[in-house]
């Protein structure tokens, strides 16, 4: 587990620093990275949030696993369009039992260009998703799976190492339904790579 947050955090930093420098390689850059008609396809790894109670006694807590996020899309003009995608939320230890999440997300996206090779992301959407919840009688935590529809909205960013490729870093919000307790959010944060055609 420490490697692969090593591994994440390297990732991120990598990601910052390549948008960092964004700047100075922005004139010599000639990238149109997207336009009207323009699809993508895309892969992230990285951490989950779930914001969800613990219940009472002394039972081991976590809020946090490994999160991975598959998707595609395509733009309606330069700088908006639509985005389809499944996001695995993972397993976390909740309550004398385990707590796991994931859904299928349709989102609008938009696109903010600050250079040619550069983007800001947004995202706000629908998320329909799936939750399984096993506790210990005493938690007080309910037992049992939920389904159903929820909000969901996103931040990223994008940087471009040529037309077709590029580095995307996202933090993602999903508004989901739990066994016995409405709804919660779980977020997460990911990097990865996307692939224009």
């Amino acid at each position: 587990m420490r490697s692969l947050t090593r591994s994440f955090s390297a990732t991120v930093l990598a990601v910052a620093a390549l948008a960092a420098g964004t700047v100075a390689h922005a004139q010599g850059s000639n990238y149109s990275l997207y336009g009207p008609g323009a699809s993508y396809v895309g892969l992230n790894a990285g951490k989950s949030d779930f914001s969800v109670g613990n219940g009472t006694g002394v039972f081991a807590s976590e809020n946090k696993d490994t999160a991975y996020n598959i998707y595609g899309g395509s733009y309606f003009n330069n700088n908006l369009g639509m985005e389809l995608g499944f996001t695995d939320f993972g397993k976390v230890n909740r309550a004398g039992g385990t707590t796991k999440a994931q859904g299928f997300n349709l989102s609008l996206v938009g696109r903010l260009p600050l250079s040619p090779s550069f983007n800001l992301l947004g995202k706000l959407g629908t998320t329909y998703g799936r939750t399984d919840v096993s506790a210990a009688p005493a938690s007080g935590v309910a037992s049992g799976s939920e389904s159903g529809f929820g909000v969901s909205y996103g931040l990223g960013a994008e940087y471009a190492f040529n037309p077709q490729l590029s580095a995307v870093l996202q933090y993602d919000s999903h508004d989901l339904k739990f066994a016995g307790s409405g709804r919660d959010r779980v977020s997460a944060t990911t990097a990865g790579l996307r692939y224009k055609f």
